[in-house]
């Protein structure tokens, strides 16, 4: 596999912050479980040499097998100076809608993040002006290490979560989709109707 990171790392390094952050969420497009957002925040000045190597393999999550996801899941955890992760319930999403449960969580891990990043990036959004000030990154979690690094997080915290569902729900296969919208997942919300963890305001043609 191409060793993806070194290009993602000096993305970051160009900025010519020692602090980094990088903020992403995993689940936006989720029929049941929760949104998970993550922040994570690399000091530049201490990624070198054996620091920097368990990440030579960071890439956007869509992109990483769920072993490599796994490990660079790892890896991530050992090379942060700071790493936060927000849990969003499908109940709080029904209540306040998805973007804007997405956007609240996004502010929330860059504020809680410490030391304070000189650098902000978020995959995508801009976040309003209560947030710390940041920049938008189209498609970042495929150009930014501190991107790439929060979306790993967000995803296996995700899937881990969502696999653990799979034992309270077995009849709707979250092991397999996570809760994302497949033919069987669509058949078993026909047949039995949505479990506790499932959006209701998800418009999805498994819900007529």
């Amino acid at each position: 596999m191409r060793r993806t990171g070194r290009k993602l790392l000096e993305f970051d390094r160009r900025l010519g912050a020692r602090f980094v952050a990088g903020a992403d969420e995993a689940g936006r497009g989720s029929l049941a479980g929760p949104l998970v957002v993550a922040g994570v925040l690399l000091d530049y000045a201490c990624l070198r040499d054996h620091r920097v190597r368990p990440l030579a393999y960071l890439n956007d999550s869509k992109q990483c097998s769920e072993d490599r996801r796994e490990e660079l899941f790892r890896a991530v955890l050992g090379c942060a100076d700071c790493v936060i992760v927000r849990v969003i319930p499908p109940t709080e999403i029904d209540r306040n809608g998805l973007h804007r449960s997405n956007l609240a969580a996004l502010r929330a891990a860059l504020h809680e993040l410490a030391p304070p990043a000189e650098a902000c990036l978020v995959d995508g959004f801009r976040l309003g002006p209560s947030a710390p000030e940041h920049q938008a990154v189209v498609d970042g979690d495929e150009k930014s290490a501190a991107i790439a690094a929060a979306s790993i997080v967000a995803k296996v915290t995700r899937d881990r979560y969502m696999r653990r569902a799979d034992a309270l729900y077995p009849a709707f296969g979250f092991s397999s989709h996570v809760g994302y919208i497949t033919p069987r997942h669509s058949a078993a919300v026909r047949e039995r109707g949505p479990s506790e963890i499932h959006r209701r305001s998800f418009q999805a043609l498994c819900y007529q």
